[in-house]
């Protein structure tokens, strides 16, 4: 018995799906870590978003230059 019609069925998209996210544990100076928090609280937005957005911007500069 045949469920599926292969002739009629089309790519599925989902747009809005998130990459998968991993969590670490990351050690970071004091003065460091309340300097991000206060940077982030300057910005509105929480310190992990922040430091996520620093990251992405430097591993995108790093990689242009390979």
């Amino acid at each position: 018995m045949e469920y599926v019609n292969w002739d009629t069925v089309s790519k599925a998209l989902f747009p809005n799906l998130k990459p998968t996210m991993k969590t670490i544990s990351l050690r970071l100076p004091e003065p460091m870590l309340n300097n991000l928090k206060a940077l982030a609280n300057e910005r509105d937005v929480p310190y992990q978003s922040l430091l996520k957005m620093f990251l992405k911007e430097r591993l995108d500069k790093e990689l242009q230059k390979t």
